[in-house]
């Protein structure tokens, strides 16, 4: 259990409150523009005239430009700060989701969902990194799991929200009408947002182009505690990212036989799931660090053992009762993959959190992009097979689960060094 406050640690209070959740608010906007494709394919699909293949390409890139940014990203946070990155990402996915609002042709709006995922890639990190700042680090579980809480709130707003504002309102006018939100938080960031509470400035870094850039990457790739947090985010995080970006609605439609209206019910429960999770998975972790593997390692048993389920059901459909329990399921896999910045954070300094989460962060996505493309290029081998391409996820979770069992035990003797440095610093004060 963790209760005492380290040396250096921000109070936190209500400031620390509502600036951070000026962060989150960011982070908010930017989930609900990068799921509003997901309610919006069918339209997608007759405005730009394109094909199912065509249609996954916008998934794919926007996940490929997330994951690409995430150590370019971590890097720009830890030199730059938050305020300035937070902006820059606010200005990049708000023109992305104007230019898709105009977009006529193809290649127009493939450009405009790769510059909204570059500006989405730098909310998250700028938002671990805020909580960093303005909290005591025994909050961080906390912290880290309220603000994804917040995240998938986005994502209902796009599937009940922007879904029917499409069938009423038009492709333009729901598009360029979110995309005003994204110019009213730009505001509110410029206006209140601060890096860091008065009297807790970072220590100075020495910024020296490529040596600071290689330096800031190598220190953070040796501590156990961001490789260990990379690979749970890596095995936890991309079961339910795949299934939600992409393939969950072919599946459950096409190959367990259900209407849309109930897959999109299905697909909802994974939601919902997520975010009372998360409240009890940060809950757990914050009072029993000890918890934090697992938790992971659990939710990554219990992924496997129900996809196992209806994949291998005897009968051509597997029952309503286990797909429900599947997606209850699936809906903690976001929650566990927060566990992994929780294994990095207190491994590294503060002024090199953002580089550590952005390493963290790639782990889950660069998992999703593999699996999206794994289960497409299998879909095509096997006539649709979707027992046979959906078996793909089996082989990144065991690669995950065996890197996470070969760091667990270096990251955690690692960690008790740390904190037992910081309190012995904290009690033998030079005179």
């Amino acid at each position: 259990m963790t209760s005492a406050q380290l040396p250096g640690d921000p109070p936190g209070g209500r400031r620390a409150v509502a600036v951070w959740g000026l962060g989150v608010a960011v982070y908010f906007v930017a989930i609900t523009y990068r799921t509003s494709l997901g309610v919006a394919g069918i339209d997608a699909a007759e405005r730009f005239h394109i094909n199912a293949s065509a249609l996954s390409t916008f998934s794919i890139l926007q996940v490929l430009v997330y994951a690409g940014m995430q150590i370019p990203v971590g890097l720009m946070v830890d030199r730059l700060g938050t305020r300035k990155v937070l902006m820059l990402g606010v200005v990049l996915f708000t023109l992305g989701q104007f230019g898709f609002a105009l977009s006529r042709s193809y290649p127009m709006a493939l450009g405009s969902r790769a510059l909204l995922g570059c500006g989405d890639a730098m909310t998250f990190i700028s938002v671990l990194r805020l909580g960093s700042r303005w909290f005591p680090a025994r909050r961080g579980p906390m912290i880290a799991q309220v603000a994804a809480l917040f995240g998938m709130a986005g994502n209902l707003v796009s599937t009940l929200v922007i879904a029917r504002a499409l069938h009423s309102a038009g492709w333009t006018t729901t598009f360029a009408g979110s995309a005003l939100g994204g110019v009213a938080i730009l505001v509110l960031v410029l206006l209140f947002l601060k890096d860091h509470p008065k009297g807790f400035e970072p220590a100075p870094a020495s910024h020296m182009g490529a040596d600071y850039v290689r330096r800031q990457i190598a220190d953070a790739w040796r501590e156990p505690g961001t490789r260990l947090g990379m690979w749970v985010h890596f095995t936890t995080q991309f079961p339910a990212m795949v299934f939600l970006l992409l393939w969950g609605m072919p599946f459950l439609v096409e190959a367990e036989g259900l209407s849309r209206a109930t897959a999109g019910q299905l697909l909802t429960l994974i939601v919902l799931s997520n975010m009372a999770v998360g409240l009890v998975y940060g809950q757990v972790i914050a009072r029993h660090h000890a918890a934090r593997a697992p938790l992971a390692l659990g939710t990554a048993g219990a992924t496997a053992l129900l996809w196992g389920a209806v994949l291998l059901w005897p009968s051509a459909h597997a029952p309503m009762w286990l797909l429900i329990v599947l997606c209850a399921v699936l809906g903690a896999c976001g929650p566990a993959s927060m566990i992994g910045f929780d294994f990095a954070r207190p491994a590294n300094p503060p002024e090199r959190i953002g580089t550590a989460s952005g390493i963290v962060n790639m782990g889950g996505f660069t998992a999703s992009m593999t699996t999206l493309l794994a289960v497409g290029v299998l879909l095509d081998l096997t006539g649709q097979n979707f027992r046979i391409a959906f078996a793909s996820v089996f082989v990144l979770q065991a690669l995950g689960v065996i890197q996470i069992l070969r760091l667990r035990g270096r990251a955690h003797r690692r960690e008790r060094e740390r904190v037992v440095a910081s309190r012995v610093e904290a009690v033998h004060v030079p005179a």
